[in-house]
Formats: structure tokens, sequence, C-alpha cells
């Protein structure tokens, strides 16, 4: 594995809302020892330790309480296009917040979306920098077709002011917790987004997914176990076994570290089944006999019971809803 990377327009995105801020941008180009021509790359990748450099220079030079929410909130929509216009062209919060979970590799190695459906609050966990959450969260709240439903953000280290994290979040803040995040109502996982557009969101996950599937390995091993199954689900090629050869390492030493991350190999395998069967559903004339055939199950029974765990609809009902979505 190699060392963990940000993609480069992650990195133009960030330092774009550093200028946008007043900061001297070539000057922490420097501190990073990134050069221009680092960046014009669209396939590069950016080194994790030069952009904290970059990072930890901006601090010194031009110390500013909250930094990460006064970042998040100049970073326009479309900063990061691919994985922005993804989730604001989903139907719902809660479904953009999967395209999040599912895509935020694009964004670089080190990042990783966890969502907690079942609960209530539905919880959506960041296991990266708190820049990430606000984001999300200022970004959902100007998107969503009424109240959002935020009901809090959760963060492991106080902000400097959390009174000014509150007020441009819209909720309050908890702080010194054991997860990073924001958790939501019922009412707010269902809130529709205003640019909902199922037929642009598929062209945009074709892209994404061919993206995902070329990007270099990281020292993640659950987005590397994601990055593979994106194209072994729906050729029935999703064996362990298989996952462990094509990451140069034995089934054993996969499940240890999956274990080790928090992960199970079931789990990404079910994630994955899921996103190909909704890809499916949604573009497809297949019917759901053939797309639960592509995706795993021999019994169109117990896809209907996968896929109603999954979802909370049966597959019927999710591709009624988008083609309705999609005729409004």
């Amino acid at each position: 594995m190699t060392a963990p990377t940000f993609a480069t327009g992650t990195v133009r995105g960030m330092l774009d809302a550093f200028g946008r801020l007043g900061h001297d941008v070539p000057a922490l180009m420097a501190a990073g020892a990134i050069a221009a021509k680092d960046l014009e790359d669209p396939d590069g990748r950016i080194s994790c330790a030069a952009f904290s450099r970059l990072w930890c220079a901006a601090q010194q030079r031009r110390p500013t309480p909250n930094l990460e929410l006064q970042l998040a909130a100049v970073t326009p929509l479309g900063a990061y296009p691919l994985l922005d216009y993804l989730i604001v062209t989903s139907a719902t919060v809660g479904e953009g917040l999967h395209q999040l979970a599912r895509h935020a590799q694009l964004t670089g190695a080190p990042v990783r979306v966890l969502i907690h459906e079942e609960e209530t609050p539905v919880r959506v966990v960041w296991e990266a920098a708190p820049y990430a959450v606000y984001l999300a969260a200022l970004h959902l709240r100007r998107e969503a077709d009424g109240p959002l439903g935020l009901e809090f953000v959760s963060l492991r280290e106080p902000p400097d002011e959390v009174r000014a994290v509150e007020e441009a979040v819209g909720c309050p803040v908890r702080v010194g917790a054991s997860w990073q995040g924001l958790a939501f109502s019922r009412e707010g996982w269902a809130r529709p987004l205003r640019r909902r557009d199922p037929a642009l969101q598929a062209v945009l996950e074709r892209h994404a997914a061919d993206i995902v599937a070329r990007l270099p390995p990281g020292d993640d091993v659950v987005a590397e176990v994601r990055r593979v199954l994106v194209r072994r689900t729906s050729r029935k090629d999703a064996r362990i076994g298989s996952i462990a050869r094509a990451l140069g390492t034995s089934t054993r030493s996969l499940q240890r570290r999956l274990a080790a991350a928090g992960a199970s190999y079931q789990e990404l395998l079910e994630q994955a089944r899921c996103d190909a069967a909704e890809r499916h559903l949604a573009e497809t004339a297949l019917s759901i006999a053939e797309v639960s055939w592509l995706v795993g199950y021999s019994e169109p029974s117990a896809f209907h019971r996968a896929f109603k765990r999954w979802r909370g609809v049966s597959p019927r009902s999710f591709r009624d809803g988008r083609r309705a979505a999609a005729a409004g």
C-alpha cells in the first residue's frame, strides 16, 4: 500500500478557499512543497504530508479562529464538482449522504463516511477533519427543499468558538464526543433536495464508478475493498478470496485488517450489492429477477428481503419512485 493522498482537485478546492479568506496561496503551496505543475494533472495526487504542512503554515502565518468553519463557509458548491453534484442531484438528503459515503474516495484516501440509518436520529460519521462535516451541513442547509432537520453536530474536539459553529449550521454542537459528524431527524433525512435530477445523477454515478475503480491503492483497507467491489459485484466474482488476491494479500490478512478498521467483508459486500442494485433498478429495463441475479442472489425472494433491509422499501417501490421523480 502507498502513503495516503488527496486528489489534486481536492487540494485545488482547498487552496481556492484559502485564497477567498485572504491567504497568500503561493506561499502556502511553497510551505507544502507543492508546485503549480503538481496541480495541473486532473488524475494527480498530493501527499497528505504536503497538505498538512500547507495547513500548518496557514495557521502560523495568519491565525484564524474556527478556520475549518470559515473555509467551509467560503467553499462554493461545485468546488468538488463530481462529488458535489452526485449529492445535490439526489432525491433526498439521506440519498445524497449515501452518495457521499459511497464516493468519498474521490477526495482522497483518508476520507471515510459511515451512515447509521438504523438509528434515530440517523448518524453520519466522518473519519475526516471537521471541515468536511461543516461543508456538508452548510451545503445541505442551502440545498434542502425545506428545513434540513439537522438535530446536532458532534465533534471530538471543541472548536475555537462553539457559538459561531451553532449559528452557521443552525443546530446545537456537542463536543468531546466519541464520534464526529451529523445527526438528522427522520423527517430531515427524507427531506427532498431542490436540484434532484435522477437522469443527471445516473450519468454522474457511471463516471464516478469509473474513477473510483482507477484510483491508486491507499492505506484505507475499507476504501480499497470498496474500490475493487465496484467492478466485481455485478460479475458475481465477489468472494473474499478473489478480492484478497486482487489486493495482493491473503484472505486471513484481509479479514484481520478489516476487523482492525471496525468493518466486516460481508457488510462491505452488502453495501456494494445495494449500490449496484440501485443503479440497475434506476437506469435499466432489466426485470427485478434479472437484477437480483446480477448482484449475486440466486433467488429473487432473498434479494427482495435484502433490498428492503437496505433501503426500507421493496425493489419495485424504489424503481417506481425513481421513475416518478424522473417524470416530474
